[in-house]
């Protein structure tokens, strides 16, 4: 999901790089309203950024006109919640430029918005419902393999985007072969959730399990 350097016009990172302070500005803001309730997030939000960067590292490889990354969006989001994901997504991206590549600083908020804007369409068109304290609907397997479907289509169309604007010409079937070799990871990573959370549900009475997930807000089928 990465966009490299030189595909996008600086006017439009400037602009990418405005959008995504304004989606980290909001993400804190509801960070904020919800600490009073949970002063542990912003240690989930670290967690989240710590395992994003693990999972980013530990598999990778260029397709197409990007890079295809295990990224672990809904086994986080599901274990650690909305906010800490949405902004551990930016801070992990962050210390990878920092430490690993950084080129990639360059297009920090163009990267952060491909990842942000579709867990944001994620949670609030089918997510959020999962966590309602009245909840009736337990959380399955089709449902996790549901959100990952929705979340990569999401970090596909936004790879797409970017091609689509940028000062690059790129051939529609670059990007092609980038968004099927997804298909791969919708197949894959649903497991990885799926094992996650029944792991966490497990032993959601354990102190840190309950303090520093939301797993004990899920119902599982």
């Amino acid at each position: 999901m990465h966009i490299e350097p030189g595909y996008v016009s600086a006017a439009k990172v400037i602009a990418a790089n405005a959008g995504a302070v304004g989606v980290i500005v909001w993400g804190c803001k509801e960070q904020a309203s919800e600490f009073m309730k949970d002063p542990l997030i912003p240690v989930k939000t670290l967690l989240a950024a710590v395992f994003f960067s693990i999972f980013m590292q530990s598999f990778h490889m260029s397709v197409g006109a990007s890079e295809l990354h295990f990224i672990g969006a809904m086994a986080m989001y599901l274990t650690l919640g909305f906010t800490p994901v949405l902004l551990g997504f930016a801070l992990g991206l962050l210390l990878q430029a920092f430490a690993f590549d950084p080129q990639d600083m360059y297009h920090l908020g163009v990267n952060s918005l491909s990842l942000m804007l579709p867990l944001i369409s994620v949670h609030y068109l089918s997510g959020r419902q999962l966590f309602a304290k009245d909840l009736t609907k337990r959380l399955t397997f089709a449902q996790i393999l549901k959100l990952d479907a929705m979340y990569y289509a999401g970090v596909t169309g936004m790879v797409g985007f970017w091609l689509m604007i940028g000062d690059v010409a790129t051939p529609f079937t670059a990007w092609a072969q980038f968004a099927l070799s997804y298909l791969a990871l919708v197949a894959c990573e649903p497991l990885v959730t799926f094992i996650a959370v029944k792991g966490l549900k497990a032993v959601e009475g354990n102190a840190i399990v309950r303090n520093l997930t939301v797993v004990p807000q899920l119902k599982l089928a």
